[in-house]
Order: structure tokens, then C-alpha cells, then sequence
């Protein structure tokens, strides 16, 4: 995690401050920065942008549940320490994963027959126009 008070040149009594708000503002995640940072923009714009700055900066802005589902994928193939849990849980993530598979094809044949119906109408809707066309030319032929 970074800090505000990393910085050698000022004294950690004028940054303390500043560290614990920081700290305040991390115990209560990421709505916090962001309410934090209106109120800045609020009541003294500089404040806000500088907020702002420090969310992107500080990666503050962008880590959130993306971040812990990655942490729960990798404690998902970690050992327990019991081989009857580990080997019903590894049985049980095969098979979801099989699942899932299975659905993705589904609908990815879904999809395919859906394409393939539109195509379909759009050729009959276009032959039907050329035979439509077809039939004004000859009754113009046939008028004059």
C-alpha cells in the first residue's frame, strides 16, 4: 500500500495528518475515496482534482472485485489439508466446468440457428423483391 507520508523531505508531524485520513479513508474502501473526493470538488475544486490524481495514482480508483475474484480463483485449487474435501471439490470443479462448457455450446448453437434464420428471411425477403421487380418490368413490357 502507499503512503503519503513516503516522502523523505517533509516531517512525519505535518504528515500525520494526512496518513491517518488516509488510513480512515482505506478502512472504509473505495465509496469513501469517491465521496471524499465530491466533497473536495465541492467545496474547493483543487481539492478534488488532487484527490482525483492521488485515486488514479495510487491504483485506489481501480482495484476492487475484479481483484478479490482473481484471489478467490487462485484459493480455488489450493489444498485444504482433508483428501476427502480436496478430491469432492476437485470432482465438484471438474463438473462445473464441464458445465460450463457444455453451455457455452448451447449457445454458441443458439446463436448459430438464430444467424441462420435471419439469413434465411433476408434471402426470401430478397428473392421475393427480384420476383416482385421481375413481374412490374414484365407488366411494363406487356402496357406498352
Amino acid at each position: 500500500m502507499t503512503t503519503l507520508a513516503s516522502s523523505s523531505e517533509t516531517s512525519p508531524r505535518s504528515m500525520g495528518w494526512l496518513v491517518r485520513a488516509e488510513s480512515w479513508l482505506d478502512a472504509r474502501g473505495k465509496p469513501a475515496w469517491i465521496v471524499a473526493m465530491i466533497l473536495g470538488f465541492i467545496f474547493f475544486w483543487p481539492l478534488g482534482l488532487a484527490l482525483l490524481a492521488y485515486m488514479i495514482w495510487s491504483k485506489r480508483m481501480f482495484s476492487g472485485k475484479s481483484c478479490r475474484r482473481a484471489s478467490h480463483a487462485r484459493t480455488a485449487f489450493t489444498t485444504s489439508g482433508n483428501s476427502a474435501f480436496d478430491a469432492y471439490k476437485a470432482d465438484m470443479l471438474r463438473r462445473l466446468e464441464d458445465e460450463q462448457a457444455a453451455f457455452e455450446a448451447f449457445l454458441q448453437r443458439l446463436r448459430e440457428a438464430k444467424d441462420k434464420s435471419e439469413f434465411d428471411d433476408f434471402m426470401a425477403d430478397r428473392a421475393n423483391a427480384a420476383k416482385k421487380a421481375a413481374a412490374d418490368k414484365a407488366s411494363e413490357k406487356e402496357d406498352a
